[in-house]
């Protein structure tokens, strides 16, 4: 067998490596009547029947799946495995000596349920459940106060409406209620392969460090994580299982590795849940974790507590329209209907008349109405201001566009200031992605010191962590991270109405000279700029449009 580990997923990785030191150091053995036999089939599922004798295995065959339909047949080795995408392997059921173990009882019920018709599910009626049914015909208990671990299933899973031809129990059923079963009934202790093709084949060993590898590489996500629990469950009562057992040192010490592989992994997960949790978008991994420098928990923190945080992300997101603010100045020449150009919207008051072409043709009509969902019709762009008593009332303005983010890592922002700015980053990263707006973040500190990321899909967010651990911890120069952002928002396609988002202590200033560019620049490409100040007092200045506190 070889071990094409890039077309493995994590479920089978645990499976290949125990399918290694049992073929290779452990015996084989063939089944007796009654004996419990399985296949594992893929991922973590497994498939249970009954041996019966003359190499006759009664387990549940799917007649259809989309019906729910199945009948108990007697099946071939070949048979039984036919559906099985980790080759033709059959477990069977053994004391702790190895030999194997079986029930008369067992085997003449189940044989005495060939050609019965049955409900198929996944969680409820499904092979184990027929298995499970056959072993409780044995009067024997080897487990005294056997303590059988219940499925837990979801409330929100129905519970299937069985068919008159019935099933073979009502309650949710699974592979580890079987083995614990045939523990109590039949003493299995041990489970080893049956060679049933009679051939020597020659497997591979695993690469260790590439398993490694691929598990630090999992995204940290729920269902990851529930797999992780139960991989540890089964390794340890695996190790359990063979520790009496002639396996060779080196391959106990690797499957010891593996193990404390999984557990660091969930150690790392546990120490990062809340952030997770809070951004489950971020795609995370246990190795891009153990490289972060950041105190997640204490960006959670700063997340959740800080009141000026909070606001300001409201402020940042599509449902906040900021208050109306009166500011003196000429009057402006262009009137409230004067039309300043064509854009694309959904307006229908300001369509242009070839847009109306599309509704006379029935065939081009359904374009019509797509484009109006999309807001992608051709308008008019009108511009303009209204006067209320000499003072120009500004139009609200929606933070609606894409954020160009500057960062300050200058020696300054070390400490309490840097953790409140990389939680802002993050909370606004989240409502950003969640309106699918663009980031573009430099972090910058003296002049000419600059460095860029940016976030475009959810699990950029894994890079984000990454990028802010970088800074410069030196000086201070503002104009050097301005610059960039005015050229990004002129250059970058997605970035044309982008505002800049300028995160600091304030401990800086611009030249004169620079300041008559970026507001002939600021002017000109209709931004505006918010200034951040991680700590100290507001200090005014001669670019930003707002100064807020956090």
């Amino acid at each position: 067998m070889i071990f094409a580990l890039a077309y493995l997923s994590t479920f089978t990785l645990f499976k290949s490596i125990k399918y290694f030191i049992d073929s290779k150091f452990r015996k084989s053995v063939i089944p007796i009547e009654g004996s419990v036999v399985y296949s594992p089939l893929y991922a973590s599922v497994e498939h249970s029947g009954i041996y019966i004798g003359r190499e006759k295995i009664s387990n549940i065959v799917v007649d259809s799946l989309f019906n729910r339909e199945s009948t108990v047949r007697l099946s071939s080795a070949s048979e039984f495995t036919d559906s099985s995408w980790l080759g033709n392997k059959i477990y069977v059921s053994c004391d702790r000596d190895g030999n194997p173990v079986g029930n008369e009882i067992v085997a003449t019920k189940s044989k005495a349920h060939v050609s019965e018709r049955c409900y198929y599910g996944l969680i409820y009626s499904n092979c184990h459940s027929f298995s499970i049914k056959c072993l409780e015909y044995s009067p024997q208990h080897y487990v005294s106060k056997q303590k059988t671990k219940a499925l837990i299933v979801d409330d929100n899973y129905p519970k299937p409406e069985i068919p008159e031809y019935g099933s073979f129990t009502d309650s949710p059923t699974n592979f580890r209620q079987l083995k614990q079963l045939a523990r109590n009934k039949l003493n299995a202790k041990k489970w080893l392969l049956w060679d049933w093709e009679n051939k020597q084949e020659k497997v591979q060993e695993p690469d260790w460090q590439e398993i490694q590898n691929l598990y630090q590489d999992q995204i940290l996500n729920p269902q990851f994580i529930q797999q992780l629990h139960q991989e540890l469950s089964e390794l340890n009562e695996y190790q359990q299982e063979i520790s009496d057992e002639n396996i060779p040192p080196k391959v106990v010490n690797q499957l010891k590795q593996f193990g404390q592989n999984l557990q660091n992994i969930l150690d790392v997960y546990q120490k990062s849940k809340s952030f997770l949790e809070l951004f489950p978008e971020s795609q995370l991994t246990y190795r891009q974790l153990k490289q972060s420098k950041a105190n997640l928990q204490r960006l959670v923190d700063e997340i959740q507590n800080n009141k000026s945080i909070q606001e300001l992300v409201r402020k940042m997101g599509r449902n906040y329209i900021s208050e109306e603010r009166k500011k003196q100045g000429k009057i402006s020449s262009r009137s409230k209907d004067e039309v300043h150009g064509i854009h694309r919207s959904a307006d229908l008051m300001c369509l242009l008349p070839n847009e109306l072409i599309n509704l006379e043709d029935e065939t081009l009509e359904n374009l019509f109405y797509a484009r109006l969902l999309e807001q992608n019709l051709l308008t008019y762009e009108i511009q303009g201001t209204t006067l209320i008593n000499g003072e120009q009332l500004e139009a609200n303005k929606k933070w609606t566009g894409p954020i160009v983010a500057c960062l300050d890592t200058s020696a300054s922002m070390s400490g309490l200031p840097m953790k409140k700015a990389k939680a802002l980053l993050f909370a606004i990263a989240k409502i950003l992605n969640n309106e699918k707006r663009h980031l573009y973040v430099l972090v910058f500190g003296a002049e000419g010191q600059i460095k860029e990321f940016q976030m475009r899909e959810s699990q950029d967010l894994s890079g984000l962590l990454v990028f802010l651990d970088q800074g410069f911890d030196g000086g201070t120069n503002f104009e050097t991270p301005l610059q960039r952002a005015i050229e990004i928002i002129k250059g970058e396609k997605d970035y044309t109405k982008a505002d800049i988002l300028m995160i600091s202590d304030g401990d800086c200033s611009i030249t004169s000279k620079f300041s008559k560019y970026l507001n002939k620049e600021k002017s000109e490409l209709d931004l505006m700029i918010y200034s951040v100040l991680c700590a100290g007092a507001k200090k005014k200045d001669s670019f930003s449009d707002e100064i807020l506190i956090i």
